[in-house]
C-alpha cells in the first residue's frame, strides 16, 4: 500500500513510537520476573501456587490499572495519564527490588501492575488516534514491537545478572528505572491526542495537529467526522450498552479472553521452567529465553509488513491455526516421550512466530479501532480488563496444571483455545484495514439493523 504524500510520516512515527514506549515497559515488567523466578523461588521458599502468585500478582494489578485508566482517559486525557504511568513504573521497580519479604514483593508487583494495566489501554488508544488510516496498522504494530523489545531487554538483563550474587533478582527489577525515565521524558514532550482535544472542545488545536499529521485536506475531513461522531451528549457507562457499541464490546472481550487462554503469557513467563522440565540446565534455560525474545521480535517485524497489506482478520485466523498446530506438536512430544530440549524449543519458537507475526500486533491494533470516538476510553476498559483477568488466572494456575494435571492435558487445552480463537475471528470479527475510525463506527451502527440491510464493507 503506497503512503499518501500528504502524511508527515516522520512526525507520525515520533508520536506512535513515543506512545509505543509504554509497550516496552509493559514487556519489561511482564518478562523481568521470568529470569528472577528461580531465584525468588529459593529466596522465599515458594510452592507451585506461591510461584504462580508471584508471577500473577502484577497481572491482578493490571486489572485494576486498566479499569482506573478507562474511567479517567476520557476525562483527563491520554497524555496526562501516561506521564503518571511512567512515574509509577519507576517507583514500583524500586519497591520490588527493595522488598524484604514475600508480602512486600507481591504488593510492589501488584502496584506495578496498575501501571502496566493503564499503559496497555492508553498507549494503543493514543497510537490509533494519531495515525492516518492508511498506516494505522503499521503504527499499531510498533506497540507490539515495543513490547517485544521490553521482553528481549529483560531476558538479556536476567542472563547478564544471573551470577551477581544472592541479590541478583533485586538488581534485575531495579534496572526498570532506566526505561521508565526514558518514557517519561518522551511522553512529556508529545501532544495530546487530537480526538481527545476535539472531545474537550479544543477543535482548533485538534485541527492543527491533524493538519501536521496528514495535511490540510485530510485534517478538514477528519475533524468533520470526529465532530459528527462526538454528538452523543452523555458519555456515561450506559453508553456502552448502545446496540452498536455492545456488539463491538462482545467481539473485543471475546478476543481478549482467547488471546490469553491460548497460552501466550504462560510460554513467555514460564519458558525457563518449561525448558528445565525438558532437561535443560538453569543457565541454558535462561539463555534460551533470549532466543525466544529475538524470535518474537523478528516475527513482529513481519507483521509490520503484512498487517496493512493483508488485513487484520486473515492474519488472526492464520496465526490461530499455526499456534494450534505447534501446541498439538507439544502434546504429541509429551505422549511419545520426546519432550526434550531441541523438540520443545522448536515447537515453542514456531508457536511464538505465529503469535508475533499474526496475533499480538493485530490484537493491540484492532481493539482500539473498533470502538466509537465518544466512548473509546470507557469501551477499551472492557477488553483490556478482561484480557488481564484471563491472563492473571492462566499464569496463576499454570505451574499447578503443568506439574499436577500434566503437560499433555495442559498443552491440549491451550491448543483447543487457540483453535477457538481462529473460529471466533472467522465468525465475528470485521476487517478494519484502511478504514477511518469513524467509518468503523458506522459499521457497528449498521450491524444492529436487519441482516439484509447490514453493510458488508468491513467483512
Amino acid at each position: 500500500m503506497s503512503l499518501s504524500k500528504s502524511i508527515n510520516l516522520r512526525y507520525v512515527l515520533f508520536l506512535a513510537c513515543t506512545a509505543a514506549l509504554g509497550g516496552l515497559l509493559f514487556g519489561f515488567d511482564i518478562a523481568i520476573i521470568t529470569g528472577a523466578g528461580p531465584f525468588i523461588t529459593r529466596r522465599f521458599s515458594l510452592t507451585d501456587i506461591g510461584l504462580g502468585w508471584a508471577f500473577s500478582s502484577l497481572l491482578f494489578g493490571c486489572v485494576l490499572g486498566c479499569f482506573i485508566a478507562g474511567r479517567l482517559a476520557d476525562r483527563y486525557g491520554r497524555k496526562k495519564l501516561l506521564v503518571i504511568v511512567a512515574v509509577l513504573f519507576a517507583v514500583t521497580s524500586i519497591a520490588t527490588a527493595l522488598a524484604g519479604d514475600f508480602s512486600a514483593f507481591v504488593t510492589a508487583r501488584f502496584l506495578g501492575g496498575l501501571a502496566v494495566g493503564a499503559v496497555s489501554l492508553l498507549s494503543p488508544m493514543y497510537v490509533a488516534e494519531v495515525s492516518p488510516p492508511s498506516i494505522r496498522g503499521r503504527m499499531g504494530t510498533l506497540y507490539q514491537l515495543s513490547i517485544m523489545s521490553g521482553i528481549i531487554l529483560s531476558y538479556g538483563i536476567n542472563y547478564l545478572l544471573r551470577n551477581t550474587g544472592t541479590n541478583n533478582w533485586r538488581w534485575m527489577f531495579l534496572t526498570g528505572v532506566v526505561p521508565s525515565a526514558v518514557f517519561l521524558v518522551c511522553i512529556s514532550i508529545a501532544p495530546e491526542s487530537p480526538r481527545f482535544m476535539a472531545m474537550k472542545g479544543r477543535l482548533k488545536e485538534a485541527f492543527l495537529l491533524l493538519e501536521r499529521i496528514g495535511g490540510t485536506e485530510n485534517a478538514h475531513c477528519e475533524i468533520g467526522e470526529i465532530e459528527a461522531s462526538l454528538q452523543q451528549e452523555v458519555r456515561s457507562w450506559r453508553a456502552l450498552f448502545r446496540p452498536g457499541v455492545s456488539r463491538a464490546l462482545a467481539v473485543g472481550a471475546g478476543l481478549a479472553i482467547l488471546i490469553h487462554v491460548s497460552g501466550i503469557n504462560t510460554i513467555i513467563d514460564y519458558a525457563p521452567s518449561i525448558f528445565q522440565s525438558a532437561g535443560w540446565k538453569v543457565d541454558n534455560a535462561l539463555a534460551s529465553t533470549f532466543v525466544v525474545g529475538v524470535t518474537e521480535f523478528l516475527f513482529t517485524l513481519v507483521s509490520f509488513w503484512m498487517i496493512d497489506r493483508y488485513g487484520r482478520k486473515p492474519l488472526y485466523i492464520a496465526g490461530s491455526l499455526g499456534m494450534t498446530l505447534s501446541l498439538l506438536a507439544l502434546v504429541v512430544a509429551v505422549l511419545s516421550g520426546h519432550f526434550h530440549g531441541s523438540v520443545v524449543l522448536a515447537c515453542i519458537l514456531i508457536y511464538l512466530a505465529f503469535f508475533a507475526a499474526c496475533i499480538g500486533p493485530v490484537f493491540w491494533t484492532l481493539v482500539p479501532e473498533i470502538f466509537p470516538n465518544d466512548v473509546r476510553g470507557m469501551a477499551m476498559t472492557v477488553p483490556v480488563l478482561v484480557q488481564w483477568v484471563a491472563n492473571a488466572m492462566v499464569v496463576l494456575l499454570f505451574p499447578y496444571a503443568f506439574h499436577v494435571i500434566g503437560k499433555a492435558l495442559t498443552f491440549g487445552f491451550l491448543a483447543l483455545m487457540a483453535l477457538s480463537q481462529g473460529v471466533f475471528t472467522w465468525l465475528y470479527v470485521p476487517e478494519t484495514k484502511g478504514k477511518r475510525l469513524e467509518e468503523i463506527e458506522e459499521y457497528w451502527e449498521a450491524s444492529r439493523r436487519p441482516a439484509e440491510a447490514v453493510s458488508t464493507r468491513l467483512l
